[in-house]
């Protein structure tokens, strides 16, 4: 891997945004032969090699599925990931406020040792740069913003121009950079979005009473709140006394939370989970931002493709964000590799859409699904109420929906 000062300006591949998405699909490219580069306004590169993890927790963390952990380890980065931090959680508890609806779900029933890993996304970057430094084909070009850009020309080329005014061209540029993408809008890709009109509060806690590697979720008519587990350290002994909590609450009541002390916050949060991990004796840094639901109308132009958050943002309520970016990566780089391998232009827009085909549908699926949950206990009135935890308790009750549920939730049954 070479510093921000290569001079070799040409590349194959072109990754805008060096994120846990872009990165990965980056990395899934080593094999391949192409010249690859990573752009990204953060020093990300400077995580090679940092093996010891902070002693507090990233309050960014994701839920990787079994099927994003499947590609992460065939990219070598997963076994970095547990010999630095994650919490792998067993069981799922998930009940409505207003009523007795409750779903339990545990990986046993379906002979699964976990339903996921709660990973803090400062770990699996660290775990992805480490690999990267160790790619001769893969340049990390950071910290360097985007400023302009050039579509595919008569020559199939695709540029950019950085803020330092170097300029660089690829085949393939691919756009990894996030909800707000850059790439997306200086390549006039149209969107359809709306605001979920929530806010997302993030932070860390820890609880008087063990987690017990479960993951608990309470529907709330004002949002949802979660407490996703979290492990201290490696040692069997670690007491599961820390959760990284996602409140979805509509934006007034998000601006009342954030404005209470500790003391105050904590108390209204045990409350919220209905006191089921006892006191909350610690919370870190709060954090809070908007929620919008977003999808491009086509992932691909001629030399360009979108992935991750940059195609696609979804509703926190299931952590399958970062999940459906992993299978966009994947995918598209499985078509690349085998474009390239019959010695045809990666960047040609026929070639490209056998990426979109793969994705497209899967991602409005579960968009979709998550729309449904979040209006579904959003609406207040008394039928609706009744029916939804009616149905909530038919579902914990029939083994094959239920398992249904979690085989497709845990990436078993992809798009």
């Amino acid at each position: 891997m070479s510093d921000d000062n290569a001079k070799n300006l040409d590349y194959d591949v072109l990754v805008a945004g060096g994120g846990m998405v872009g990165a990965s699909f980056a990395l899934a490219l080593a094999d391949s032969g192409l010249r690859i580069a990573v752009v990204d306004s953060l020093d990300l590169g400077k995580l090679a090699g940092q093996q010891r993890v902070a002693d507090s927790f990233d309050p960014r963390v994701s839920a990787i599925t079994p099927a994003s952990q499947a590609f992460l380890e065939s990219l070598g980065v997963w076994q970095g990931v547990c010999a630095r931090r994650c919490a792998p959680y067993s069981d799922m508890h998930v009940w409505d406020a207003d009523g007795t609806g409750s779903i339990h779900f545990n990986a046993q029933e379906i002979h699964a040792t976990a339903l996921g890993h709660i990973v803090e996304n400062a770990v699996l970057l660290a775990a992805i740069y480490t690999r990267i430094a160790a790619i001769a084909n893969i340049d990390v070009l950071a910290p360097v913003a985007l400023d302009g850009l050039e579509p595919s020309n008569s020559k199939g080329q695709v540029s950019i121009t950085l803020e330092d005014g170097r300029r660089i061209s690829a085949a393939l540029l691919v756009a990894a950079d996030g909800a707000n993408s850059k790439v997306r809008e200086l390549a006039g890709f149209q969107t359809k979005e709306w605001d979920y009109e929530h806010q997302a509060i993030v932070c860390t806690v820890k609880t008087e009473r063990p987690h017990g590697a479960t993951a608990i979720q309470r529907f709330m008519d004002e949002g949802t709140l979660a407490f996703l587990p979290l492990q201290q350290s490696l040692d069997v002994a670690d007491t599961q006394q820390h959760c990284s909590i996602v409140w979805s609450v509509l934006p007034a009541y998000a601006q009342t939370l954030m404005a209470m002390d500790d003391t105050e916050f904590a108390r209204r949060l045990q409350a919220a989970i209905e006191n089921k991990l006892g006191r909350i004796e610690h919370l870190d840094t709060r954090y809070s931002f908007p929620l919008r639901q977003r999808h491009a109308v086509d992932y691909v132009q001629p030399g360009i493709a979108l992935i991750g958050d940059a195609a696609h943002t979804i509703h926190p309520l299931a952590g399958q964000g970062v999940n459906l970016g992993f299978l966009d990566a994947q995918a598209l780089a499985e078509e690349v590799q085998r474009t390239h391998s019959k010695h045809l232009a990666i960047g040609e827009l026929r070639y490209l859409r056998r990426y979109q085909r793969r994705r497209i549908g899967h991602n409005l699926g579960m968009m979709w699904v998550m729309e449904g949950f979040k209006r579904l206990f959003a609406d207040q009135p008394l039928p609706l109420r009744w029916l939804r935890n009616a149905g909530m308790s038919g579902i914990d009750r029939s083994a094959v929906i239920k398992h249904q549920l979690m085989r497709s939730a845990m990436g078993m049954e992809r798009g």
